[in-house]
């Protein structure tokens, strides 16, 4: 395993930490003051239309998707320290890029699965950056970490699918830009268990469709990601060409989807943990309580070493599992994604816990990204399947070797 930094890597490292620098922090407090002023948690405040064109003007645009026809053509390792970059201002850095999920998962899945007419409708103005998509699987009356729980119905009728369900954590339907849904249910509740699912395209217009309430995630709209939605489809009726793949495939399209998707936030979580290590540092060196700068407390030099070392070792973690998922394939490194997917939340949740319990007061306010990078973290140990279901599952594969 080899994890230096090859040309390309280092010459867009560099660009990306220049406009870091000069575009996006000091954009942060003006983002906030414009949703402030639009008296509307959801709005898309100017700002952010200003850094899309900054980063694509500069050629950082769709680093994410490693089919060079669509996207930069990076590998899985090329693509990590460039993510841990954007993690560092995870709710403008990635949308800047066009980067942020759930477009990037939904890019992925119409650029693997869609037909070319799915392809040429939406994933064309997708990676121009025109609209913004959502994600509709998990459903609030079942326990959706079992995907193969949801309850939505997906009905042929003739030329036409009927979908009726309710979903909710629908992310990216509260972006007034979003125009497409992907939405899984059953087609077939009679299948096999894991082919009873299909994925299906439902522009956000179709009569029936009902967004009921915008979900806040600890207080925050997560506007930036696109908001996240409580929607009911009530006889939706779409064409049957908005069938993603075939009838029964939704299930396997769904963990296909989900596997760059989990790294992609690890990815970004290792970025988020080192900007809380810089800010708890910073704030030790300048701090004085007691006499002495915060620094020279022993407590606080133990969490700034711990810190280093967590990060250290999950940065290692994602980057094996980057470089499996390019040499053996996703399907390879299913081990590797599920323990980053356990480890990597957890570890900047607790790299950003001690950054807050250094600030005070501060910490917890609206002064600093802390509070915000911690609902995020924490969020993640949900997003994506709960630590718990992969928990089970790492085990049980271990188990597997000895059985």
């Amino acid at each position: 395993m080899e994890f230096a930094y090859d040309d390309r890597t280092i010459e867009l490292r560099q660009r990306l930490e220049a406009f870091l620098t000069e575009c996006v922090y000091p954009a942060e407090p003006v983002h906030h003051e414009q949703v402030l002023a639009a008296g509307d948690p959801w709005a898309r405040p100017p700002v952010m239309d200003e850094l899309k064109a900054e980063a694509r003007a500069r050629g950082l645009w769709n680093l994410f998707l490693p089919d060079a026809r669509y996207g930069a053509g990076l590998t899985n390792l090329q693509y990590a320290p460039l993510a841990e970059l954007t993690g560092r201002s995870p709710h403008l850095a990635p949308e800047a890029l066009n980067c942020a999920a759930p477009d990037t998962g939904n890019m992925e899945l119409l650029a693997e699965f869609g037909s070319d007419a799915q392809r040429e409708r939406w994933l064309a103005p997708l990676l121009a950056g025109e609209i913004r998509s959502a994600f509709c699987m998990t459903e609030p009356e079942v326990a959706s970490s079992d995907a193969t729980n949801i309850a939505t119905r997906i009905t042929r009728d003739g030329g036409d699918y009927v979908v009726d369900g309710r979903k909710w954590w629908s992310s990216g339907a509260m972006d007034p830009r979003c125009e497409i849904f992907i939405v899984m249910g059953k087609t077939d509740p009679d299948a096999d268990r894991h082919r009873q699912q299909s994925m299906i395209l439902v522009p956000r217009d179709t009569p029936g469709v009902t967004v009921r309430r915008g979900m806040t995630v600890f207080g925050y709209s997560d506007a930036p990601h696109g908001g996240h939605a409580e929607i009911d489809f009530s006889g939706v009726r779409v064409p049957a060409e908005n069938l993603v793949g075939a009838e029964g495939t939704g299930f396997a399209i769904a963990q296909a989807r989900l596997g760059p998707g989990r790294i992609h936030h690890c990815m970004r979580l290792v970025g988020m943990a080192e900007r809380a290590l810089e800010l708890l540092c910073r704030r030790a060196l300048d701090r004085v309580a007691f006499g002495r700068p915060l620094a020279e407390q022993g407590v606080v030099r133990e969490w700034i070493a711990e810190s280093r070392v967590r990060i250290e070792q999950a940065r290692l973690l994602v980057l094996k599992t980057a470089w499996l998922m390019d040499t053996v394939g996703n399907k390879g490194a299913h081990t590797e994604i599920q323990a980053i997917k356990i480890a990597t939340p957890a570890m900047a949740e607790w790299v950003i816990d001690k950054a807050i319990q250094a600030y005070g007061g501060a910490g917890v306010s609206q002064d600093t990204p802390l509070a915000a990078l911690w609902a995020q973290a924490r969020t993640l140990r949900l997003a994506d399947g709960p630590d718990e279901v992969h928990r089970a599952s790492l085990a049980r594969r271990e188990l597997r070797r000895w059985s």
